[in-house]
This record gives structure tokens, sequence and C-alpha cells, in this order.
């Protein structure tokens, strides 16, 4: 296959100091007492009464001490006992009082705490350090296992995009960023998700975005560091009180409203079960929708044009996946409950991530990045000069679906549809853009061919068959990869997913292609080719994570 000429692109706002988030954090205590008093008047508005706010903050500090018994992190803050243990002494001392000044009092203080929990300082010089640390490395790391010499490991030519592939709707995403406020939606299936989409950013010439990341992620000494300087604000998935929440989406709609590019990932943590998120979270996505309803009350307030906010779905398409054994574990067995127990050891420690990059450098495989059409706040589509365009293609006024009576208006209810609606067509646009890679095409294929053998079996039933039983004459499989890879083919035509160059290959050299890169870095390869030339497996669970990025598409029928 002919090399691409891989395009510079220049960035769009070349002064780090008129980037939004530098902005953000030279405003960061004016910024931060918005979110607390945002939060709080919310809060408030849902708990009014003295015994409702009691309750809430006594459910609170309960699931928070528990979660410091049962679930302790190291990167929690050092005092975190103490301050529970504070809130606590407050609340009885405060029962037998009238007036819920206290209970206000303890509300503001735990939303100041979670305020600044979530805050992440962004400074331009450790940006570009951390920038340069990762190019850098991957870079030369690429080159040692193209080059053999010292020399060539420094100076080779080989470079990033020639490992990780951006593809789409690219040249809009630009024009875009530079217009209005991006909020960009990918898919989630690793760890080094983050970083990657970090590298992304930067290499398309954007400006820095605020992105939520896991709080999980400060654990790991590699991620660390790279998380602070990067944008990323902390997303403690333990936490799930209704104060906690508030606060997190309150922090996301003002730093959006503030013209912070932002980046979340809708799925809401890595996918489990290997499929494309199907069912997003609401709550980050909506804080979208609030802030350009907020952004047109306050241009229609003094008089000005507002900027309109694009979501951008993307989608992270890998070969395979560092932590597939693990994630798919923990979804058979929550979904399976009793009827799966597996033990399984976590996959996210700096060796082991270092070892899978060492890994993936090594190999032929590619990372592929899929930018997909912008969209505004319910759904429509955008074109190049950020009009929302209805399915005809005619030109609508965003503003109007916020509107009544001739005027923006908050509508709670109104606003939850819209987010329900932007939903769906970003998980349409997700399988839209999916790329399809020949490790995704053989592992469907094995795992369905198998699934076909023993159809009497339920799914738990059959993870329990002993592997070295099962085995496919490669013509066999052959056979039935070139009727998938056809049905592929027209789902493409039609538009409704997308390929990778491998999948233009002869169907021998696309098997090859698929067997060597699927779980190459597990121990337990999910499908391989045995000394007899026929497909086997070893490790059925796995096997199954990578045949769920297909599903979705009705290809069962042709098996």
């Amino acid at each position: 296959m002919a090399k691409r000429k891989r395009r510079k692109y220049e960035p769009i706002i070349s002064k780090s100091r008129k980037w939004p988030v530098v902005l953000l954090t030279r405003h960061r205590e004016e910024f931060m007492e918005d979110v607390v008093e945002e939060s709080f008047e919310k809060i408030i508005h849902h708990y009014p009464a003295k015994v409702a706010l009691r309750e809430e903050l006594e459910t609170t500090m309960y699931r928070e001490r528990l979660r410091i018994k049962t679930m302790p992190w190291k990167v929690d803050p050092p005092d975190e006992r103490d301050f529970w243990n504070y809130v606590k002494a407050s609340l009885v001392s405060s029962a037998t009082q009238k007036d819920n000044d206290t209970e206000r009092k303890l509300l503001k203080e735990v939303i100041t705490r979670y305020t600044n929990e979530i805050f992440s300082t962004f400074k331009p010089s450790r940006y570009r350090l951390a920038r340069r640390i990762v190019i850098g490395g991957f870079r030369r790391l690429l080159n040692a296992t193209k080059i053999k010499t010292v020399t060539g490991a420094i100076t080779g030519k080989h470079t990033l995009r020639d490992k990780i592939e951006i593809t789409g709707e690219i040249e809009q995403l630009r024009s875009l960023a530079a217009k209005g406020i991006i909020v960009m939606v990918p898919t989630h299936f690793s760890n080094i998700d983050s970083v990657l989409i970090g590298w992304i950013i930067f290499e398309l010439g954007l400006p820095p975005f605020i992105y939520g990341a896991g709080l999980n992620l400060f654990n790991i000494g590699l991620f660390a560091y790279f998380m602070n300087s990067m944008g990323a604000y902390k997303v403690d998935r333990r936490k799930k009180n209704k104060i906690y929440i508030e606060t997190l989406k309150s922090y996301s709609t003002l730093a959006i409203q503030r013209g912070c590019h932002s980046l979340f990932f809708p799925g809401g943590t890595r996918s489990r079960s290997g499929k494309i998120e199907k069912r997003l979270k609401l709550g980050l996505l909506g804080t979208a929708v609030e802030a350009q309803r907020k952004s047109f009350q306050e241009a229609e307030e003094n008089g000005n044009e507002a900027r309109n906010i694009y979501i951008v779905p993307v989608t992270m398409n890998y070969n395979f996946v560092l932590e597939a054994p693990l994630l798919i574990r923990q979804y058979l067995e929550r979904k399976g409950q009793e009827r799966y127990y597996f033990e399984v050891d976590e996959y996210s420690t700096s060796y082991k991530i270092a070892t899978f990059l060492f890994k993936f450098f090594t190999k032929e495989a590619k990372i592929s990045v899929s930018i997909g059409r912008a969209l505004n706040l319910v759904g429509n589509y955008v074109d190049e000069e950020g009009n929302s365009l209805d399915q005809h293609g005619n030109i609508i006024d965003t503003r109007e679906y916020f509107m009544s009576d001739g005027k923006i208006t908050e509508n709670l209810q109104r606003e939850q549809e819209y987010t329900r609606m932007l939903s769906k067509v970003i998980v349409k646009e997700f399988h839209r853009i999916n790329k399809v890679m020949p490790s995704h095409l053989v592992a469907f294929v094995g795992f369905r061919i198998w699934r076909k053998r023993y159809p009497k079996l339920d799914l738990y039933n059959f993870f329990r068959l002993p592997v070295d039983e099962l085995c496919i004459p490669y013509k066999d499989f052959k056979s039935v990869f070139e009727i998938i890879k056809e049905q592929v083919y027209r789902l493409h035509e039609a538009g409704k997913v997308d390929i990778a160059d491998y999948l233009r290959q002869p169907t021998d050299v696309i098997i090859e292609t698929g067997l060597n890169n699927v779980g190459m870095y597990h121990v337990a390869r999910p499908i391989i080719m045995n000394n007899k030339g026929d497909i086997i497996t070893q490790d059925l669970h796995t096997l199954y994570f990578y045949h769920n990025r297909m599903d979705g598409y009705d290809l069962e029928q042709y098996i």
C-alpha cells in the first residue's frame, strides 16, 4: 500500500497565554467560587428544608466513610478520614438546633472540598514538557524497532503518525474549534485513551482541552504527571452521592461556558464488554446542553453573539487492548452473577503499561482514531461554517430549541430530552465511524463459528468448553471469513461503518494480519493458528471481548 503523505497542522491559537484552559487557570479562584456557588444553589433547590438537607449530608457522610474504609486509593487526600469525622461530629452537635445554618455551612464546605479535588492546575510549561516526553519517547521507541542502530533510533524518520492514524472530519473539527467550543466525546476501551487523545489534540493543532480523567489513573505513576499537566480534571467514580455529582456537573458546565474545549468519555468508563457504547451517561453530556442554553441567555441579556457548542464523536480503534482479559471478566461477572466466577489481576501498573507500549511499537499493528461529523446540542449535523442542518440539509437556528414565548428559557425536562436525543445520535455516529480492523474480523468469525456449533449452550456454559477441543479447519474459517468480509464491504459502501486499509488486501493476508495482532500482548491468545494451519483459541473469554467490537451490525445471520 502506498504511504500517505502526513499533513502538518499549524496551531489554531499559537500563543499559550490565549488558550482557554490557561485563562481558566489564571482565574482559578473566581472560577472555583462560581462552581461552589452554583452547586450550592442547585443542592439547596433540591433540599430546601433542614431535614431533607440533613439527610442528604448524612447519606453523603456515610458513603464517604464507607469508601475510605473499603476502597482507599493512594491518591486520596491524607485528611479524608479527619474531614468526614468532622462532618459527622458537626451533624451530631446540630441535631437539636432549629435553624439549618449548620447544614448549609457543612454543605458549602463539602462542595468546596470536592471542587478542590476536581480542579487540576494547567501550566503551559508542564504541558509542553509532558508533550515532548510523550512524543519523544514514543518516537524513539518506534524508530528503535525499525532501525537497529543507536543513531537511527534517535534520528530516524518514522513518526507517530506512521503508527497512529487519524482519519475523518479533521478539517471541520479545526474550523469549528476556531469558531466555537468543541466538546469531544470518544469511545473508551483502554487506559491509554486519555494520553492518546491528548496527543491527537496537539497533533491537529488544537489548543489543549479540559477533560475528565478517572481518578484511578492518578494512582498510576506513568500517568499521574501527564494527567495533571495536560488539562485533565479528576473524576472519582467511587463517589455516587448527589452533592459530588452536582459539583462535577457545575464544574463542566461553567468551564465550557468560559470557552474551554472539553472532552469526556460518554460511556462513563472503559467498555468492559468490548462493545461500542450503546447507552451513554447523560450527566456530563447534559452539561454541554446546559452550557449552550446559558450562553444563549447571557448573549440575549448582553446583546451580543453567543458562541456555539459543537459535539464531535470520536472512535478509538485498536487491534488489541491491554486490559481486555480483565475487562471482559468484570463484564461477565456483573452480567452473570452467580453463574460466572473468575479471579483476575489488575492491569493498571506503570510496568505493564510500558510493556504494552513496547509490544505495540514492535508489532505491525496500528491505532486508528476516527473523527466524526460535528453535531449541535440536539443531534443535528453541522456544516463547516458551524451552521446546524435539519435532515433535509436546511440551515436551522439552534437558539429556537431553547426558546419559549420568544425568549431563551430554562426548562430542565426539555434539556433532559435533548440530551437523550443527542446521545442516540452519538451512538449511531460511533457505529458509522467505527473502523473495522483485521483483528476485529478474525475474532468475530472465530467466535461465531464456535458459538454456532453449540446452539443449546447458554453463553456461560459455552465458556466452560475445553479450549483444546475447539478447532476450525483453515479452509472452513476462510470460507466464512470471506462471506463476512463482503458484508462489511457492503456496510461500508452504505456509509454504515468504516474499514481499515488492511481490509483491502487478499483474504489470506487479512487473516494473517488479524491473527498476528489480536491479543498480541496476552499470554493466552484469543485466536491463533496452530502448527497444522488450523484456527484455535487459548482464551474464549478474551476472544468474546474482541468479537464484540462487531456487535450491532447484524453480521451473525451470515454465519
